[in-house]
């Protein structure tokens, strides 16, 4: 009778079952489906690195070669055009005790920059290593054979090639008005490949090697020679040197005063080349690097002309400068420079 009523018991937990599948298979409705699941996660886009100046860019946004050109620095010349958006600066020694600059573009090309001028010996030396053009209005024929022997695409004044990108602006006197159509220049050699980095770079002006190593500094006081001198101030606020020539603060063309993220000194010889200065950047010597209100002792050093310059510390390390814009004084050993602390 037990075993009777426990076979009736399980075959009516069978029957059960049959019917619940059954009625699934009939109605047709189911279970509701379980809502798919989502994190609210979005994949970032991918980013790179610009190749001058060491900040975060989306991927691929820089794909195109660098600008440099030959600054004017006359006081004629001033204020110049575009030298607030340039990428590294570079300042050198030329006839009577005045400098020239050697300013290079890439993140930020302007609508025109200028004024630009003749080139000299040592840039060569100084534009090999970041490929690209070349901007400049002329010079001595043995300079500009030096020059045009690079791997860069010289782009000079008064060629065919130039015609449409380079003229005189009635705003200023001759020879200190040679602008230049620097994105109109660009887009004429858009299959010129973009600069190889020459510097390596911290995130940030709090991580970079001077900041994180060096001593305090509010002030950099340079002397290329009697006729120019000039310095820096740290400005916390801007996370900025700015900068400051002649009597008073150098200004950009729209009245704004001129900062560099990172202010390195490079000393550098200077040999006579048939009557015009020629600075020796090939070898190694002394620097300092500023970045973040601080300086740190290093080591410059270049091989050949197309090997960047390479910055290290005191104990052979790779020096890492902020990310931002970069000024380069390449400051005769005849000359001298100074770092003053906070007051």
């Amino acid at each position: 009778m037990v075993a009777s009523r426990g076979h009736a018991a399980f075959a009516a937990i069978v029957l059960g079952c049959s019917l619940v599948l059954t009625g699934c298979e009939a109605g047709g409705s189911g279970p509701s489906p379980t809502p798919g699941f989502s994190s609210g996660y979005e994949t970032p886009a991918p980013t790179g690195v610009a190749p001058l100046r060491g900040t975060t860019i989306p991927a691929g946004s820089l794909d195109h070669s660098a600008v440099s050109a030959k600054i004017d620095n006359h006081p004629d010349a001033r204020p110049q055009v575009g030298l607030e958006r340039t990428d590294l600066l570079f300042e050198e020694l030329v006839e009577g005790g005045l400098t020239r600059y050697v300013g290079v573009w890439q993140s930020d090309i302007p609508d025109l920059l200028g004024p630009v001028r003749s080139i000299r010996p040592m840039d060569p030396d100084i534009i090999s290593p970041l490929g690209g053009i070349v901007c400049y209005s002329g010079g001595q024929q043995r300079f500009v054979a030096l020059m045009r022997s690079t791997p860069v695409y010289n782009a000079v004044h008064g060629q065919s090639d130039t015609a449409a990108t380079f003229f005189r602006t009635p705003d200023r006197a001759a020879p200190h008005n040679v602008l230049v159509k620097a994105k109109e220049l660009l887009v004429e050699h858009g299959d010129i490949a973009a600069p190889q980095q020459q510097f390596a770079y911290a995130l940030d002006a709090q991580s970079s090697t001077a900041a994180k190593e060096g001593s305090p500094t509010a002030r950099i006081d340079y002397v290329f020679s009697a006729a120019m001198r000039g310095s820096w101030t740290w400005d916390p606020a801007k996370l900025a040197f700015l900068r400051e020539q002649g009597r008073g603060p150098d200004l950009d063309a729209s009245g704004a005063q001129l900062s560099a993220t990172n202010v390195v000194v490079i000393r550098v010889g200077v040999v006579n080349d048939g009557g015009v200065p020629k600075t020796v950047l090939g070898g190694s010597g002394e620097a300092w690097v500023s970045s973040g209100g601080a300086t740190v002792h290093a080591t410059w050093s270049k091989g050949a002309a197309a090997d960047p310059i390479r910055l290290v510390d005191d104990r052979g390390f790779s020096i890492r400068l902020a990310a931002g814009n970069t000024w380069i004084e390449l400051v005769p050993t005849s000359g001298s420079v100074a770092f003053v602390g906070p007051a």
